[in-house]
């Protein structure tokens, strides 16, 4: 066998692992690396302008893949600008291996330029960070930070100095059989016992579910018909569970619509599979609460819990739903059923009324357009911010389409780096970008790399020249919009001048040709939409706890509007309901 460089056997590591992209920016301590994959056919190197584009590609590639994805930064800023990146891929339990290029090995320690010490920088945001500072350490620092990625779905960080990594690697180095899939796990027999009796001697059961839920739907909804529960679900969610499901009473949460809140807190047992949902103010505290979770870190740490279930939401529900009593009263299902539908009846009327002549345009409007245009298996990059609302509200989800953002981080300016991972994974997908234009200008850059790579993703940028949520926390807290208005140029002229097709829409009548038109352009493409700032509402009763940092115990929806298609499958539930 040929004679390796550290960086040589780090590349060969990576694709042996499934790496399949390493994204960065190019630099001097980064150099052999990125020399190691020139000539390495089972890598490509992907150039972005901003290296948290690169981490937040690499997130969303993880996500969407569940396999090892990998990104780089050169010594000091470089790998610096990863971490906000690094941060939304950990919370979001992406396996990301991260290289963090370093300084020359002899001047670690000396304040020497461009020096800091990432192996420290990235502990908050990983599982692993570990600094390689000999070759022998090679290959087993990178094998064991592979490890922890995939086995604890999050972050891992080497930190490589360029010296080290030029160096010829070990001869008799010592590389093992690397884990690059998870195993299912259940509970043990006495918990599943416990939770059968629990559900047993409920008599109102209510399911609410977050993305620990994926993969799982047919079983939750085999569960759900077994003990004739309402299934709500969190904002991470709604791709997997809201299809196709005849007991669904909507979303809780900050953006949430429907009867979830009421389910939660009318029953007698609530129980939470595959969520993490981070605000217990929308928990009910007077009901018993079971929690399912593959993470056993994340039981119990929002509510106070009658029993905590480690374990994986299918095999848990597949070992106990035969062990489970079939409830024959509907009675409580029914009532929620019909509380969802009238809260869906009553807020579209917000969203409708001359909604097709009114300038500047309803944002909700051309969430619900391009909800029916987009493709059938269409990936959804999402701002945070607006665009998270008309996401959760419009956009349909039925099995097939990926909805992803900065969901548990809440990032600005998600949207554009993530649907460039999610492009490279397959070209022939549609992927859009829902872009607010405070997110989109803040990395806008990047939209040459989409040029540069010729990546079709259609960017649909909601116009509003605001900083739309941002202004609506201070109206709700009391205060006066200030800070939040931007002064924005024609963004379709600029993608444009960029080389990719770009149109600009001020008029309700022109949103349908202009979606239809990007998705027919083979190349990049930016349509942006001049939105109405003003189209939010506030609740008509405005809490103590809302005016406290939107801490809602109280109010069950923040933001009022229409909630598109979901409104067709709550009274098609309805039509199911058995006469009496």
């Amino acid at each position: 066998m040929a004679k390796q460089t550290v960086a040589e056997q780090f590349v060969d590591i990576l694709a042996r692992a499934g790496v399949q992209r390493l994204y960065g920016v190019v630099g001097d301590s980064l150099n052999p690396v990125v020399d190691a994959i020139r000539r390495n056919s089972a890598i490509d190197w992907i150039q972005v302008r901003h290296e948290e584009v690169a981490a937040f590609a690499a997130g969303a590639e993880a996500q969407l893949t569940g396999s090892l994805a990998a990104c780089a930064g050169s010594c000091g800023p470089g790998n610096l600008h990863l971490i906000n990146g690094l941060f939304d891929a950990h919370r979001s339990m992406a396996p990301v291996l991260a290289l963090a290029s370093h300084i020359p090995s002899s001047e670690i320690g000396t304040t020497f330029f461009q020096e800091t010490h990432p192996d420290r920088l990235f502990t908050e945001c990983s599982h692993y960070s570990e600094l390689i500072s000999s070759t022998k350490q090679m290959p087993r620092v990178l094998q064991t930070a592979i490890q922890h990625a995939i086995g604890q779905r999050g972050v891992s960080v080497v930190s490589l100095p360029g010296d080290i990594a030029a160096e010829q690697a070990p001869e008799r180095a010592i590389e093992h059989a690397l884990v690059t899939s998870r195993p299912t796990v259940r509970p043990g027999d006495a918990e599943i016992d416990t939770f059968a009796r629990m559900i047993d001697e409920a008599r109102y059961v209510t399911l609410f579910c977050g993305s620990g839920t994926a993969g799982a739907h047919a079983e939750v909804m085999e569960f759900a018909e077994r003990v004739k529960s309402p299934v709500g679900h969190a904002l991470r969610g709604k791709e997997w569970i809201q299809y196709d499901n005849p007991y669904d009473v909507g979303m809780s949460g900050l953006l949430g619509y429907g009867a979830a809140y009421e389910a939660t807190h009318e029953c007698d047992l609530l129980i939470l599979l595959g969520t993490d949902f981070p605000y217990n103010a929308f928990l009910p505290d007077d009901v018993k609460i079971v929690q399912v979770d593959v993470r056993p870190e994340h039981l119990g740490r929002r509510s106070k819990l009658d029993l905590a279930v480690w374990g994986d939401v299918r095999e848990t529900l597949r070992c106990l739903t035969p062990k489970v009593r079939q409830k024959q009263d509907r009675t409580f299902l029914d009532r929620m059923l019909k509380k969802h539908a009238d809260a869906l009846e009553g807020v579209v009327k917000a969203y409708t009324r001359k909604v097709e002549k009114h300038t500047p345009i309803h944002p909700e409007y051309v969430a619900a357009i391009l909800d029916e245009e987009a493709a059938d298996d269409a990936i959804f990059t999402v701002d945070t911010g607006m665009c998270n609302v008309w996401a959760a509200r419009y956009l349909t989800p039925n099995g097939r389409r990926r909805v992803i953002g900065s969901f548990s981080h809440g990032s600005m300016a998600n949207a554009l780096p993530q649907a460039i991972g999610a492009q490279f994974i397959d070209r022939g997908r549609q992927v859009v970008s829902m872009s607010g234009d405070g997110g989109f200008s803040m990395l806008m850059g990047d939209f040459l790399t989409l040029v540069q790579y010729d990546l079709p993703v259609k960017v649909v940028l909601f116009n509003n020249s605001s900083l739309g949520m941002v202004e609506l926390e201070m109206l709700v807290s009391g205060l006066p919009s200030y800070g939040t208005t931007n002064r924005n140029p024609d963004f379709a002229a600029i993608a444009r001048a960029a080389g990719a097709h770009g149109v600009r829409v001020e008029k309700p009548k022109q949103v349908r040709s202009a979606l239809r038109d990007a998705f027919r352009h083979k190349g990049p493409a930016l349509v942006d939409i001049v939105t109405d700032p003003n189209a939010l509402s506030i609740p008509p009763k405005i809490s103590a706890e809302m005016v406290s940092g939107f801490a809602l115990s109280a109010g069950k929806i923040v933001l009022d509007g229409g909630v598109g298609r979901m409104l067709q499958m709550a009274r098609s539930n309805l039509r199911n309901i058995p006469r009496m």
